[in-house]
């Protein structure tokens, strides 16, 4: 009688013997949750097309084009690689690299510094064909810009536009209005949850005037004072709420995976000199009701 031997190849009721692909994902070591250190896709505020946003060797994030481009048709200043997760600004000496998204996006001007070839251009155009189609289709809706009253009012929304936050004795830079941050955590249905961080029923920071002075070894700068959103008079609990950027609902819920990384960046007066304002807002943000 001869011998049946299994195929190694299949199991042995004869079902194909798969093996799962392996990922070069890992959790970062300062993560707060089970974020994985790759690629979170996003979609453009300005023109809706998907964006995947990486963490810098800086802990900043950068958001990519999805899709690689022959490093030959594209300039050197917007050349990108990816190592192990991080995003780096140069070329890998391959032939492809990954591009900003911010030198695509049909919603901005594209950059001055850059000149681009006729196939960025042409990525371009094809980003903006796809925004049209969208915006069409009512899949996408773009921001408006808001019409205040005044010019003073429209000055003073540009001014406070990524204010600046002080909480867990540090101070950060916010990526938009404190009234559009958004809770990063995940909901049930595997979507971003929709809720923002300045809740109605919850204890608000203010605005205040604090000296921009050094911060945990920083150079020294002339003595100023700055418009700061200060939360630090809040419970830990709630300022740690703010940090790790989850709406109350998702805050009780420490087992909530995080789908997309905190908009706060370390503020640093030289870096970040820009959003330095003298001048606090005319009004407080105002809070939204919870649908």
């Amino acid at each position: 009688m001869c011998p049946n031997t299994a195929s190694t190849g299949r199991h042995w009721d004869g079902s194909p013997r798969t093996t799962p692909a392996r990922r070069p994902l890992r959790v970062a070591a300062t993560s707060p949750s089970r974020l994985l250190r790759c690629g979170q896709s996003i979609r453009c505020r300005l023109c809706g097309n998907r964006a995947d946003v990486y963490p810098r060797s800086d802990q900043r994030p950068i958001a990519l084009h999805p899709h690689e481009l022959a490093t030959a048709q594209i300039p050197e200043p917007c050349r990108w690689h990816l190592s192990c997760g991080i995003a780096h600004p140069h070329g890998d000496g391959t032939a492809w690299c990954r591009i900003p998204h911010t030198v695509l996006c049909p919603g901005r001007t594209a950059p001055a510094t850059a000149q681009l070839s006729p196939h960025v251009e042409a990525v371009r155009r094809q980003l903006a064909v796809r925004s049209r189609r969208l915006i069409d289709t009512g899949a996408f809706t773009p921001q408006a810009p808001s019409a205040p009253a005044c010019e003073e009012q429209a000055a003073d929304v540009r001014r406070h536009a990524r204010p600046v936050v002080q909480l867990l004795l540090g101070r950060y830079l916010a990526d938009r209005p404190l009234e559009e941050i958004r809770c990063v955590a995940q909901t049930r249905q595997r979507r971003r949850c929709l809720q923002p961080v300045l809740a109605a029923h919850t204890a608000a920071g203010r605005w205040t005037l604090l000296p921009a002075g050094p911060q945990r070894g920083q150079l020294t700068l002339p003595a100023t004072l700055m418009a700061v959103y200060d939360l630090s008079r809040l419970p830990y609990a709630e300022q740690l709420r703010w940090r790790t950027q989850r709406c109350p609902a998702h805050a009780a819920a420490p087992g909530a995976a995080d789908l997309a990384l905190a908009d706060w960046q370390v503020f640093d007066p030289l870096l970040h000199a820009a959003h330095i304002h003298t001048r606090l807002p005319h009004a407080a943000p105002s809070r939204r009701r919870e649908a």
